[in-house]
């Protein structure tokens, strides 16, 4: 351990004995939803599919998430399930694509996730009646919030790059020492290559490394595939446009290989792929310098990611500009674990 990721761990080690210390719990079932590694694995797709299941399954789900880079103070609602009630500066990026995703489902922006949870029963529960008994929060990104106890921890483990360089932060991707997946109550491992009606592939000398860490829990495979396009102005088009046409197609997220990948299997042609910093704010120079390498390249269309577009919103539109849509499937026996009875 270099003397940059010692300083990083006792910064670590004190965080985590002083919110165990002080954790607090939620009067209901808290399932969170994380990652060991900074940015890549797929944690909004994976909130977003886990919230639509809970309320196939009759569950009231209310995701609380930091709202990572988003100015708005204190708990505040960026949804309250029928779409977002603030913008990509003041809710992040993140947030904002699942209020924009998820109908029915509050979604509730604070740092303290306990705070943000009691701030959402304060008002979800009505002065006339209890508070649902069908209530069940989902904590994003939530694995190293220790501050707040959950019922279960998912852990999210990138199949295609799993811990980078294996050093901690900053002169690696880690957040935790890899003995941390120990503690995981469920393991998922993202982005696993998967043939159309056929089985996933298994990893196994990636299986083989968890179960050092972690003997006991359920290991889940799931694979991110793209599930439709929009414009900058919310229209719908049909995710055939792609196929057989050329783009530029650029991002500013943590894993610029995974969406490039996702991309080139709708069948389109990548002529120019532009990476930005992630959660880079596009202003309106990035735009036009976007439109005209696309113009450069002779690109029929210029393609983004979902969580860009939250961060293009208020720009010029460009009528050729889509968001790739990116669903989380995964074994139906993952969500069975979930919301198996206690």
């Amino acid at each position: 351990m270099g003397p940059l990721e010692f300083i990083y761990y006792l910064g670590y080690s004190f965080n985590k004995s002083r919110s165990l210390k002080n954790q607090q719990r939620l009067p209901r079932k808290v399932i969170s939803v994380g990652n060991l590694t900074v940015g890549g694995t797929g944690k909004t797709p994976a909130v977003i599919a886990i919230a639509e299941e809970a309320k196939k399954r009759g569950y009231l789900p209310c995701v609380l998430t930091r709202g990572y880079r988003g100015k708005a103070e204190g708990p505040c609602f960026v949804s309250k399930g029928e779409g977002p009630l603030l913008g990509a500066d003041e809710a992040g990026d993140e947030a904002l694509l699942m209020a924009e995703r998820l109908r029915g489902v509050p979604v509730v922006k604070c740092r303290d996730r306990y705070e943000g949870g009691m701030f959402a029963i304060q008002h979800l529960q009505s002065p006339v009646s209890h508070l649902p008994s069908h209530l069940l929060f989902i904590l994003d990104d939530g694995f190293q919030h220790r501050r707040l106890y959950r019922d279960i921890d998912i852990l999210l483990i990138d199949s295609t790059d799993p811990f980078g360089n294996r050093r901690l932060l900053p002169t690696g991707r880690l957040r935790e020492p890899l003995k941390e997946i120990g503690r995981a109550d469920i393991i998922v491992l993202t982005k696993v290559q998967k043939e159309p009606a056929g089985p996933y592939a298994v990893d196994a000398d990636l299986t083989t490394e968890v179960r050092k860490y972690n003997p006991d829990a359920p290991i889940y495979r799931s694979e991110h595939i793209a599930s439709g396009l929009s414009t900058l102005s919310g229209r719908n088009v049909p995710l055939d446009v792609l196929a057989g046409k050329s783009v530029l197609a650029f991002c500013g997220i943590g894993s610029p290989s995974s969406f490039r990948k996702t991309l080139l299997k709708t069948g389109t042609e990548v002529r120019e792929f532009m990476a930005f910093a992630d959660h880079h704010a596009y202003d309106n120079r990035d735009l036009k310098r976007i439109m005209a390498k696309a113009g450069e390249c002779n690109a029929d269309w210029i393609v983004t990611t979902e969580k860009d577009i939250m961060r293009l919103k208020g720009l010029e539109d460009a009528e050729t500009l889509l968001a790739l849509s990116i669903a989380f499937r995964a074994e139906e026996s993952f969500y069975d674990e979930i919301f198996a009875e206690d």
